[in-house]
């Protein structure tokens, strides 16, 4: 699950404009490390700040820093947190960002050997966006405009190449606009901005009594 949390086809994995531009593709022995709950609160924590140190994190967390300075270098180890060289520069502690992935291979999914950390690390996407939608719904005050954000959502009747597509130009649209963020300081009334796309078929309604 950003940054580089994205699910498009099979993929799964995080993205936010503050995470790394560097992102890789999550293999068995990377995603079985990362399938831990401290680390998966760790990375989801660095998607909500952009960067922080191992001690903020562990006062945010209720941990000791040397847990939380422990697991961050096992992320690192696997590749899924970097050093954040323009925070603090020439502090002494180390400022950590996320690096962004997917997990685009289906036979993680498929092999009994990574099922289980591959379905630890899609509930924890979901549960994290969850949290950060209710968060948003929570601090809504009463004067709401176009500032205030965006919630939608639709069923469409669509060709699995059409859903494909989709994604695709959704996913491409949110890079667009990473990109200009990453590259520019930011403007005086800039905030920061979460993005979801999630585009999944729906189990099929259960036929009435008496049909097929």
């Amino acid at each position: 699950m950003a940054d580089g949390k994205s699910e498009r086809g099979d993929s799964v994995g995080p993205s936010s404009a503050e995470t790394s531009r560097r992102g890789f593709s999550v293999g068995p022995e990377a995603l079985k490390a990362f399938a831990h709950p401290l680390r998966m609160a760790l990375y989801s924590e660095l998607q909500r700040r952009g960067s922080a140190t191992a001690s903020s994190l562990a006062r945010a967390l209720g941990e000791s820093s040397g847990q939380t300075s422990y697991h961050l270098r096992q992320l690192e180890r696997h590749g899924f947190v970097e050093d954040d060289p323009d925070a603090a520069p020439g502090g002494r502690e180390r400022w950590w960002r996320a690096v962004g992935f997917d997990m685009s291979s289906p036979e993680l999914l498929r092999d009994p050997a990574t099922e289980g950390a591959a379905r630890a690390l899609l509930h924890q996407v979901i549960a994290e966006r969850a949290g950060a939608l209710t968060a948003w719904a929570n601090a809504l005050k009463g004067d709401l405009d176009g500032t205030s954000g965006l919630l939608s959502s639709g069923t469409l009747v669509i060709t699995p190449t059409e859903m494909e597509e989709l994604g695709a130009e959704l996913v491409e649209v949110v890079e667009r606009y990473t990109d200009r963020a990453r590259d520019r300081t930011p403007p005086d009334d800039a905030v920061r901005v979460r993005t979801h796309v999630d585009v999944f078929p729906l189990e099929p309604p259960d036929a009435p009594d008496g049909e097929p």
